[in-house]
């Protein structure tokens, strides 16, 4: 039965993202109208996961989200959050590959909601031209979403988090918002079925600008693995607890 109501959902989830896309088209007029279309394609497809697969998404920690710019640094272990957040931040802009772009129809939503694209091929020069643009996105007063770790991680995997989020922190001199989550208990990376619950997004209270990078780090990470360990206990996940989780890996 989780595999029907699975398969169900998935056939459910691309007829709604490609009708809403098509419907949509309207709104690539302005950057405005293509951020409220995401943020409803994220509330209807959360409703078809709830009514299909019985899975629910819970927020917690609302009150800690910052009035202007901040950079939401989250935990990424599956492809629910990256669909989930979108519909509780006004004004996000997410940081992704720009191959991403390139996308049939979807491209164009994510060239005009003026996303940060990193180009890889430029190599030590894409980060240098990821904080230019991010230092735009804060100047409009966004919401910054990125994924330190750069990747989904499994649950239980011990943590990677990339120097990136240090630069990018230091460069822009915003607080930042921690995303502790335990989606992946539920939607796991390279699963073909999901599982009835709930799962829990929860922000944490901000990191204030000025800490020096190593420490910023640290503290980061820290915080968001402590506390995705205790929600993925919650969920009774079986993914074990790293003792590196609450320090920086070197």
């Amino acid at each position: 039965m989780p595999l029907v109501r699975s398969i169900l959902f998935t056939v459910a989830f691309y007829l709604v993202t490609a009708a809403i896309m098509i419907v949509g088209l309207p709104a690539l007029a302005s950057r405005r109208g293509v951020i409220w279309i995401a943020q409803t394609w994220g509330r209807v497809v959360l409703r078809l996961l709830h009514a299909i697969v019985g899975l629910k998404v819970e927020f917690r920690g609302l009150e800690h989200r910052p009035a202007g710019a901040v950079l939401v640094a989250a935990k990424h272990q599956s492809a629910l959050e990256t669909l989930a957040l979108v519909t509780v931040l006004d004004d996000f802009t997410y940081i992704l590959k720009r191959e991403l772009m390139w996308l049939p129809l979807f491209g164009w939503y994510l060239a005009r909601s003026e996303m940060v694209a990193i180009d890889r091929s430029k190599g030590s020069r894409a980060l240098a031209l990821m904080n230019e643009e991010a230092a735009a996105a804060m100047a409009d007063g966004r919401r910054l979403i990125i994924f330190p770790e750069g990747t989904r991680r499994a649950v239980g995997a011990p943590p990677a988090y990339k120097f990136g989020v240090a630069h990018m922190y230091d460069r822009l001199g915003v607080p930042c918002l921690p995303v502790a989550l335990n989606t992946g208990v539920f939607w796991g990376r390279r699963s073909l079925t999901y599982r009835p619950g709930t799962a829990v997004i929860e922000f944490l209270p901000v990191i204030p600008p000025g800490l020096p990078r190593d420490a910023f780090l640290a503290e980061l990470q820290r915080r968001v693995e402590t506390a995705s360990d205790a929600l993925v206990r919650e969920a009774g996940g079986s993914g074990a607890v790293h003792p590196a989780a609450h320090a920086r890996q070197s």
